[in-house]
Order: structure tokens, then sequence, then C-alpha cells
């Protein structure tokens, strides 16, 4: 069969690479195809999956989920004692582990103390010079409240540091294991600091990880090379490439063409395709994740709870999963969290009911209804495979109530920073857990210490029950705490949940060693192409 022109050359590379020895195929990069581009490469700074998938090859946090799973396992600290009353964390740290080296920073020593001090208190402590002249609050750390949390955090030895807590705190450990929570270099620091460049943190990146950062083409390419002096394995995979493809066909294009081995979770209606594809396999879990719509309660309309409730209630969930998920991979959510996640309420329930929403709006003042401006989400989700056609469809639900429906919709980093001002009515947002604790899809989303002055939900009965659901470690306690927030939660409808779902990730089948977390996260660590 003749061969279209355009995929010629790659089935000659493919010809070619078969015959080539195992040091010349390690050789050849490993491209990932990514779904959109980084807000930068602090991972402290942000707080959105694509961000951290980036970061990923280049940082390490003190703990670190074993792959596959939410088990904690030692990172750049070997080990670990927490005091009996539970506020106070001894770490030991690895020796022998080296920051990159590259052409804009030679180290002059090895991973230390130093490095985890500067690191927390970065989080914690805005008054010091780095912060000052950053002058950019870090949304990971702030998301969770360290700031509030951590009293202090203290240097021991070169390898040992402690840090007391105010507050006993059950998910403390995880959070050395997330995304924000990559060490930097307080070296790397105090010279861009000197040099008046303290900004270049956030685009010239210096880790500890497996790979180091080489170059980034604005919205196209991103590279890493494996890092020599890794105190880890060292890397069969010399070469790895984030290619930023937003068109999702256009990722399984390239997919099929071998120009990239990995690419981001794809849909259930491109299932079919790429299963008839045998140089493709499909990786799969069922994730802990969840999207939905969040309301900008500052806007009078969402501030009644008789509005939130009679736009939820509006929307046809049946009919929306039956054209967003065709073969089922998805669980209409109910709660801020799955029902695999311990402590979920089976007493809460989603309600269709057109005719009461109706009449909801009505008792809220507004007879005829009103104008909404709905953000599309821009990117492909595994919870929310199409935006625009979830936005579609829901402008159909609530026009059957009196509610005209504006859909709206931007570039990926602009959706967020405009999202992050307030200047939406509602948009599409979600999130995934990395821990698998309750706490982790709820208080860094619904607590009132990321509230935005009122934009966001805060309510003083929930925000207590998530206070004490933190301060114990006893999981039958908590979860009465969470039961009675998912309560609280349902009656406020300060979100519309819409789904849960599996996620799928395409990769060809030369590539080995790749490992599918819960949460849908890439790890390219001890990932390379046969």
């Amino acid at each position: 069969m003749l061969l279209p022109g355009p995929l010629r050359p790659f089935l000659l590379a493919a010809l070619l690479g078969s015959a080539l020895p195992g040091s010349a195929l390690a050789a050849k990069p490993l491209v990932f195809c990514a779904e959109a581009s980084p807000e930068g490469f602090d991972p402290a700074l942000w707080d959105s999956a694509t961000t951290y998938n980036i970061t990923k090859p280049v940082f390490q946090g003190l703990v670190e989920f074993q792959r596959g799973g939410v088990t904690l396992r030692p990172g750049l600290a070997e080990r670990w004692t927490v005091s009996v009353d539970g506020l106070e964390y001894t770490f030991k740290l690895r020796r022998g582990v080296h920051f990159h080296q590259t052409d804009y920073f030679t180290p002059q020593r090895d991973f230390s103390a130093d490095d985890v001090v500067f690191t927390v208190n970065r989080w914690i402590r805005p008054e010091l010079p780095f912060n000052q002249a950053f002058k950019t609050p870090l949304t990971g750390p702030d998301g969770y409240g360290l700031a509030k949390m951590i009293e202090s955090v203290q240097k021991l030895d070169q390898h040992t540091v402690k840090i007391r807590l105010r507050e006993r705190n059950a998910t403390f450990l995880t959070f050395f294991a997330m995304g924000f929570a990559g060490m930097q270099s307080s070296e790397y620091a105090e010279q861009l600091l000197k040099a008046g460049k303290p900004q270049q943190i956030n685009q010239l990146p210096i880790g500890t990880g497996p790979y180091r950062f080489k170059s980034y083409a604005k919205d196209s390419t991103i590279r890493y090379e494996a890092n020599p002096q890794y105190w880890g394995h060292a890397q069969k995979t010399r070469s790895l490439v984030f290619a930023i493809v937003a068109d999702p066909q256009v990722r399984i294009q390239k997919l099929k063409a071998g120009e990239c081995q990995v690419a981001a979770a794809v849909r259930e209606s491109d299932l079919d395709t790429l299963a008839a594809d045998k140089r493709i396999k499909i990786a799969s879990t069922g994730a802990s994740n969840i999207s939905y719509l969040a309301y900008n309660l500052k806007r009078p309309q969402f501030a009644k709870r008789e509005v939130r409730v009679a736009l939820d209630m509006a929307i046809n969930r049946n009919a929306l999963f039956k054209a967003m998920f065709p073969k089922g991979g998805a669980i209409q959510a109910i709660n801020p969290y799955p029902p695999s996640i311990w402590s979920w309420n089976p007493k809460t329930r989603n309600e269709y009911n057109p005719a009461k929403a109706k009449a909801l709006l009505a008792q809220a003042g507004y007879p005829n209804g009103f104008t909404v401006n709905l953000w599309a989400l821009p990117v492909q989700r595994p919870t929310n495979p199409n935006g625009k056609l979830m936005a579609q469809m829901i402008q159909q639900d609530w026009a059957k109530i009196g509610v005209k429906t504006n859909i709206q919709s931007y570039e990926w980093g602009e959706y967020l920073k405009r999202a992050a001002a307030g200047e939406h009515d509602v948009y599409m947002s979600g999130l995934t857990s990395n821990s698998g604790d309750p706490d982790d899809f709820l208080w860094n989303s619904l607590s009132c210490s990321v509230s935005k002055g009122g934009q966001r939900f805060c309510n003083t009965e929930f925000d207590n029950l998530l206070q004490l659901g933190r301060q114990t470690t006893d999981q039958k306690q908590r979860t009465r705490y969470y039961l009675k927030a998912q309560e609280i939660f349902k009656y406020q409808r300060p979100w519309i949940t819409i789904a849960h779902s599996r996620i799928y990730i395409p990769l060809r089948n030369n590539v080995q060693g790749f490992i599918m977390n819960p949460n849908g996260s890439f790890d390219f660590e001890d990932v390379w192409l046969k």
C-alpha cells in the first residue's frame, strides 16, 4: 500500500530505528504531546496540573508518592520522625544530591538543609528579601494554608531540618510530595537576588530531578536533558521533549505518526480510533478527580442560594453525560470528591427539575431570569473532554428557565489569570487529588483561606469542620466531620458538580516503564523507548 506523502518519513524513521543498537535508541528523544503551555517553571507559583506535569522532571520534594499510588516514600529526605504531640517533624536529608548544572548556574555545593530552610521560608515568610524582590504570591503553598500552619523551619545540621507547626495537621507530610513542594536551591536564589533577577526562578528552573531544563520555545516546545549527576538511576532516555499541542485531534495525529510517543489524556470518543492502531496502547485509571462549574459569589445573583440551586437543578446531567461520555467512563459528581475517597456521603443527591428551578429563581427575585456569562474550558480534560459542547448544552438547559447564557473562552493561561482575578460569572474548572485524602479536595478550593475576598465559597461552619478534620489522625472522627461538611456543601451549592472520570493515556508500544498515577499526572523518570 502506498502511504500518503507526509507519513513516508515517519515510516522510514521507524524502519531505520528498528535497526539501531540499544545505545542509539536511548539517544532518541522521548516526546510527550502536552495539551497546554506552562504558566511558568516555578512549581510553587502555580497550581494547575499542566504546570505540575511540566515541572515534575526537574523538581523533587522531601517525600514523594509511590508511582501508581498514594503511599508516601522517601524523596530528598531519607527518613523523618514526628513528635508525640504531632507538632514537630524532623527530616534527615539524603546525602550526595546535586542541583542541576546548566549554562546559567553552576552549584558550588550539594543539596542541604539550607535549601529546605530557604524553600519552606519562601512559602511562609513574605518579608524575606527574595520574596520582597519577587513580589508574587505563591499559589501552591498559599492554597493549603502553609503560612498559617507552619510556625518555623530550623536547620539542625547540614542534613537535618526540623519544622514546627502551630497546630496538628493529619495531612502535613503529603504536602511535601505535592507538585508545588519541589526543593529550590538557596544558592541559585541568592545568585538571582544579587543580579536583580529573582523572577528568573520562574523562567530558568534549577532542581534536583532526573532531568534538567534545557530550553523553552513559547507555546511550542520544552526540552529537557538527562541529569548526568542524578542521585537516582541514570536515565536511559537522554532527551525528553514536551511538544505543546492544544488541539486534541492533532495530538492524536502526531501520536499515530510517531511524532510523539505519549500524549495527554484523550476523550472516550477517540478510543475506538486509537484501539484500531496496533502501534498504540492505552493506559487507564479511575482517577481521583472532579469537574465542576464555580460561581463568582461576588455577583449579586449568585450570592443568593436559591439561584445557585436553580441553575444546578436545571442541568439535564443524563443528556450531558450521554453526549460527553458515550462509553460510560465517567460518573455524575454529587459531592466535591468521588465515592472512591473515604468519607464520601451517600445521602446527598442531584436533582433535575426545571419547573422547581424556575420557581426558585422567582423566589430569589428573578421571575424573568437574567443573563450570565459562562466560561467554556479551553483545554481537554478527562472530566471535561469538550468544554464548548458542555457549555452549549448547559446554555440550552438554562434557557428553559429563562436564563440567557453568553459563552466565552480564552487561551488557557489567560483563562486561569482572568478567573483568578474574578472576571467570570460562572467558569468551568476541576481538580485531581494527589493524596486521595478528602482535605486535598476541600481545603485548597472551598476553605475560607482561598475565598479571595468572597469570590469563592466561605462558610464558617463548613470551615470549622475542615479545621477539625485536619487536627486529628483518627479516620473515623475525620469521616464524621467530612460527612457533615458535604451536607453543608450540597445545601449551599457553591459549585455545580459535574463528573468524576476515568483517565485514558495513549502511548506507543515501544514506550517502556510508564506507570499511570491515580491523579493522571505524568512521571517520566525511568521511562524509555524500547
